[in-house]
């Protein structure tokens, strides 16, 4: 009998960063992070202009307005549709032939964020996403997830999307949740999602160059979204501002009970009370336990994602070939969960160990093909190499974990990495409630300079100051010889306290 999954949101928002944690069974299986500032371009839609026409391949350079001009590629639109079963008689269209010229405005949608020394990836196909279904203007493509298995209900959503066009080359895509859904909310939101896109146009024709004609929703809205009621245990929210926006929103869509989304109200920090804290910093590590005692080494390079497996404390107990078979299949279900949680996308190239027998290698690519289908990214898996090597794809959506948790090392001219400086900010805040939490009334916290410099300049702790600790005293000593991430939180209730002379108040 197949254990049921049991599905818990983690959401918070503190130092002007918002977090978002799913646990599956109590394992982390997703982890996002969003700046509230900086928010994510994936999925906005822009004014754009053509600064360059490459016409030997079918792309070009639009000036968005973002830090690089975007790259527009015609063969890819924002919405994957291999993802979905198109109705009968639909055939996927070869990419269209640019027809843009140097000085030419556009409308664009980003399809993927900037990485490296390269701009965001955009399309001219546009997309707009609601809970059920997805409206896809001047793509005439009716199309329904394939999670949805019941012939019946698949003929009559396709049916009723069908009539929701107002032109015939619109399109529009049933989601797994549409089934669930009432005729009239489907309509609801047919109607929004349209709304949506004559909006856009009309900013449009006004819009200044590199104007954004808009936006998706925030990370913790986006969760809301795209979470179903019955599979969703729980919602946790560390933040009372965040927890009564969510609220609204649960009214406003009405699709997931408001009793399911819980306020957290504990002294110390949520993620550190969960024991996801822990989890998050095991992202940042390249060496992945496996539970047979075996283990992976996961190596991101600029180009593809390495996996090497190993079979560390394994020793099996009937013959060398069934013991690397062992670690092999542990080996494939982990790494298709640390793709999704890592958000690994691109190449990813896995070292399995040498296998002799041919029946064993076909059943590790299988077995790393179907624990990849049950992930939300598209992924294409090849077959395994004599060399027991395996490649495959997974859709590049949005900042792998990599790029959020970690910044190039300055102590080794980048070779390495250390902790993001918000990562830093965010532990050494859990400390300082945890010693809050014990009673003590006052802080003095030994720091680097920098780190500190930094908190204060953005005033990272202002929300922290103005409500939980407005009856506490915090002391800032910076020290120039601290590396970033070493710093050291002492407690102290006595009505006087020995400080040195470049200890700082923080108000």
């Amino acid at each position: 009998m197949k254990k049921e999954m049991k599905q818990e949101w983690f959401l918070d928002r503190f130092c002007g960063q918002q977090f978002a944690a799913l646990l599956e069974n109590e394992r982390l299986a997703e982890f996002s992070t969003e700046s509230e500032t900086k928010k994510g371009v994936v999925g906005n839609i822009y004014k754009g202009k053509v600064t360059n026409v490459l016409s030997g391949m079918n792309a070009a350079f639009i000036n968005c307005g973002l830090s690089r001009n975007c790259y527009l590629c015609m063969d890819e639109p924002y919405t994957d549709y291999n993802k979905y079963d198109a109705v009968d008689g639909f055939v996927n269209p070869l990419p269209a032939q640019l027809d843009l010229k140097e000085g030419d405005e556009v409308l664009v949608q980003v399809t993927k964020p900037a990485r490296g020394t390269k701009g965001a990836k955009v399309s001219t196909k546009l997309s707009f996403v609601g809970k059920r279904l997805i409206f896809t203007p001047q793509t005439d493509f009716l199309g329904i997830s394939r999670k949805i298995t019941d012939e019946n209900v698949r003929a009559t959503l396709l049916k009723t999307v069908e009539k929701l066009r107002d032109d015939p080359s619109d399109g529009f895509i049933v989601r797994t949740q549409a089934p669930f859904a009432t005729q009239k909310q489907l309509k609801t939101e047919a109607e929004y999602l349209k709304k949506l896109y004559r909006e856009t146009l009309e900013r449009a024709k006004t819009a200044p160059v590199g104007a954004l004609l808009h936006e998706d929703e925030d990370l913790p809205a986006r969760v809301i979204r795209d979470s179903f009621g019955e599979e969703i245990a729980a919602i946790h929210v560390g933040d009372a501002e965040l927890y009564e926006r969510l609220c609204h929103l649960a009214k406003l869509r009405g699709d997931l009970p408001e009793r399911k989304l819980i306020k957290y109200n504990g002294e110390r920090s949520m993620m550190t009370h969960f024991g996801i804290s822990a989890l998050i910093h095991d992202l940042m590590q390249p060496t992945v336990p496996l539970a047979n005692g075996g283990y992976l080494v996961i190596d991101p390079t600029e180009a593809l994602t390495v996996i090497d497996v190993n079979t560390g404390s394994y020793v099996g107990e009937n013959s060398l070939e069934e013991t690397v078979f062992a670690v092999n299949m542990e080996a494939a279900r982990e790494i298709a969960r640390q793709a999704r949680l890592r958000n690994i996308g691109g190449i990813i190239v896995v070292d399995f160990i040498d296998m002799l027998n041919e029946e064993h290698k076909l059943a590790v690519t299988e077995e790393l093909r179907a624990c990849l289908a049950l992930d939300k990214a598209k992924c294409n898996v090849l077959p395994m190499s004599d060399l027991c090597l395996t490649q495959f794809t997974r859709k590049r959506v949005g900042c792998d974990s990599y790029a959020a948790l970690l910044k190039p090392c300055h102590h080794c001219a980048g070779i390495g990495y250390a902790a993001e400086d918000i990562f830093l900010v965010a532990k050494l805040r859990s400390i300082m409630m945890e010693h809050f939490a014990d009673g003590y009334q006052a802080l003095i916290v030994d720091l680097n300079e920098n780190l500190m410099k930094k908190i204060l300049n953005e005033n990272l702790f202002s929300s922290d100051l103005h409500t939980r600790w407005a009856d506490k005293r915090i002391y800032f000593v910076p020290h120039k010889t601290y590396k970033e991430e070493h710093f050291n939180v002492r407690g102290d209730n006595s009505s006087v306290l020995n400080l040195p002379n470049n200890a700082q108040i923080l108000y």
